[in-house]
């Protein structure tokens, strides 16, 4: 049976549950059922296809196994029952992959055949469905892609890239509402997934970047490109992707600066979230927190936890800031985790370099906002501040976390200047006992509750809490907002100045999620 007529123009093949003999070229050899995907591609030889471009000439054999080793440019014909393979990503994007699968013979007619005609593919597609008629086949891309995602490069081994540069949050780019919804829509056909033709999750070695493999000398970096990228469209885990046939080259368009450019001034001060620094490990239940009572967040064993010292002192050595503003650090009452930070850190950097704002606990959530400084350029002006529900209970600090104001003085100028730390809620928490659902505008869950705590801040500095007596304050933290969503509007209003678009520019960004 011709292929086409397996996969004909739908998402799902009509022949579900049949049993089919096809004949037709392997284009992708993956069999190994450890590493790869237990499988190989087979597409018609160009004079068997047909002329409707809305049907797919390739098919994936799942044959998990079966004993015949194939390799590609063999002709072979295969017996087996027709399957979707349903999978997700899991989030909300679900795929189903047309396959053989059981089969019951697998013989190879001929090797060495030149292989079928790739099919030419451009980001962006004008729909999502335009690639389900390569599904299975041979695909080229002939034009330059940016690497815009490789956060789960160490955890399954692929990357997205997408054309033209990397890809924008919407709502960093153009305002909540009906424009971000169609920005991320253009964003969503501007993508392909390029795998490693493998299902293992933390695969080692890292295959990309080719040909080394992923090492500490060997990055792959946001903004690296790769041009005509060729392999099989494989539709797996909720995404269309690449399985490669070849080795594919990147080239390091986007170096990282070593330093950032300065935009003048003498004082250095930086927002670092620490993701969840806890000396107390979580291994022994719910005794984190206050009240020893909350489960602890933070490293698993002592070697994660050395890790991620390593990790944290490193980038802020070479940062070398006078105020780093930290978010998601234990919140004990004895202060174990701050204490073992800047000891750490100062054992790295030199004795006596950094000391604390010693505030206690903060809260009653098993994570806090903390200050540490350089007391040879900065001195604290006074006592710090925080604001909380005291102050206006519209700040919701059973949702979002405390923030802490402390005023400082440079040692050599004596100018005054006034930095709050903050970590507002987040667009993944659910906030739906107090009615802040996702209103479907790009601002994700809980953005009334952040955009009430931006309001209560702005209205908060207006009293001068630390009673510094100048008017100079910074916003720092972990805000959970992009540059046009609601909370960061409120500040502009306020009064302040968004500092990273004002000395970076309009794409300048701090995060990467979801490649964006």
């Amino acid at each position: 049976m011709p292929i086409h007529d397996i996969q004909k123009s739908g998402t799902t093949s009509p022949l579900v549950g049949m049993e089919v003999t096809i004949s037709g070229i392997v284009v992708g050899d993956y069999q190994n059922t450890i590493n790869e995907l237990s499988g190989f591609f087979v597409q018609e030889e160009n004079s068997d296809s047909d002329a409707n471009a809305q049907t797919s000439e390739g098919i994936f054999v799942f044959d998990n196994g079966f004993g015949v080793d194939v390799s590609v440019g063999d002709l072979v014909e295969v017996t087996g029952s027709v399957l979707e393979f349903t999978s997700t990503d899991g989030g909300l994007n679900s795929s189903s992959l047309t396959e053989i699968s059981s089969p019951t013979v697998v013989n190879i007619v001929s090797s060495g055949n030149p292989l079928p005609l790739g099919a030419t593919i451009a980001l962006p597609v004008t729909d999502l469905t335009d690639f389900e008629p390569f599904e299975g086949m041979l695909v080229n891309f002939p034009q330059t892609l940016f690497v815009t995602e490789h956060f789960l490069l160490g955890r399954f081994g692929q990357i997205t890239l997408s054309s033209s540069s990397r890809l924008l949050q919407p709502t960093h780019a153009t305002a909540p509402g009906t424009a971000a919804l169609a920005y991320q829509a253009a964003n969503d056909k501007n993508r392909i997934v390029l795998d490693d033709t493998s299902t293992l999750q933390n695969p080692d070695p890292i295959l990309y970047p080719q040909p080394a493999g992923l090492t500490a000398l060997n990055t792959l970096r946001g903004g690296d490109t790769t041009t005509g990228l060729s392999g099989v469209l494989d539709h797996r885990f909720g995404l269309y992707r690449i399985q490669p046939t070849g080795t594919v080259t990147f080239s390091h368009t986007n170096l990282r600066p070593m330093t950032p450019s300065n935009p003048g001034g003498n004082i250095k001060v930086a927002s670092f979230n620490v993701l969840n620094y806890f000396s107390t490990l979580d291994d022994s239940g719910n005794i984190c927190g206050p009240l020893s009572n909350l489960a602890c967040r933070g490293a698993d064993s002592a070697q994660e936890f050395t890790r991620q010292r390593e990790k944290l002192f490193s980038a802020l050595t070479t940062m070398n800031v006078d105020i780093v503003g930290l978010i998601e650090i234990e919140n004990h009452a004895t202060d174990v985790a701050l204490d073992d930070f800047i000891s750490g850190l100062n054992a790295v950097i030199g004795a006596g370099t950094y000391t604390k704002i010693n505030t206690g606990t903060i809260g009653d959530d098993a994570i806090k906002v903390a200050f540490i400084y350089k007391p040879t350029t900065v001195s604290p002006f006074g006592s710090f501040a925080i604001l909380d529900d005291t102050f206006d209970p519209n700040f919701h600090d059973d949702k979002n976390r405390p923030a802490l104001a402390q005023t400082f003085i440079h040692n050599v100028t004596g100018e005054k200047f006034t930095v709050v730390v903050n970590h507002f809620k987040s667009k993944g928490s659910s906030c739906n006992d107090i009615g802040d659902l996702d209103a479907g505008d790009g601002q994700g869950n809980c953005n009334s509750t952040r955009t009430d705590a931006a309001n209560v801040l702005v209205n908060w500095l207006t009293t001068d809490p630390t009673t510094s007596g100048d008017p100079d304050f910074l916003i720092i933290g972990d805000l959970n907002a992009y540059a046009m969503e609601d909370p960061i509007t409120v500040m502009g209003t306020g009064g302040y100045t968004d500092l990273v678009s004002a000395f970076l520019g309009a794409d300048a960004y701090s995060y990467l999620f979801d490649g964006q």
